[in-house]
């Protein structure tokens, strides 16, 4: 069944709170759309098509990925198959980041 949107946002609350409680660096949500994106949906992946799929500028895609990548949640590789870009991949500290992160909402949700 559906959730509405109370549900809904009790279950985002209800998984932000352990999140927030712990030790994982406090990313923004466009840092996390862009990290989810990357891991929930196949690659490879660029600046310029994350920018399209979110419809957000590529310098606000770029400055995103700068702080994953800081954070080793995300890494830059150059595309082989076309020098002008680059392409932003996945790391399994971005991964762990993530699968705990899903843990949450999975609490969340067998609670609600």
């Amino acid at each position: 069944m559906p959730l509405n949107s109370k549900q809904a946002l009790t279950l985002w609350q209800r998984a932000l709170i352990p999140y927030v409680r712990g030790q994982s660096p406090d990313l923004s949500a466009r840092q996390m759309a862009l990290l989810l994106s990357i891991y929930v949906e196949g690659g490879p992946h660029t600046v310029r098509g994350l920018a399209a799929k979110l419809s957000i500028s590529k310098p606000a895609v770029t400055r995103a990925i700068d702080a994953l990548e800081k954070l080793e949640f995300v890494r830059r590789l150059p595309d082989e198959t076309d020098k002008r870009s680059v392409l932003v991949s996945r790391t399994v500290k971005g991964a762990v980041f993530l699968d705990q992160f899903g843990a949450f909402i999975a609490a969340a949700a067998e609670n609600l």
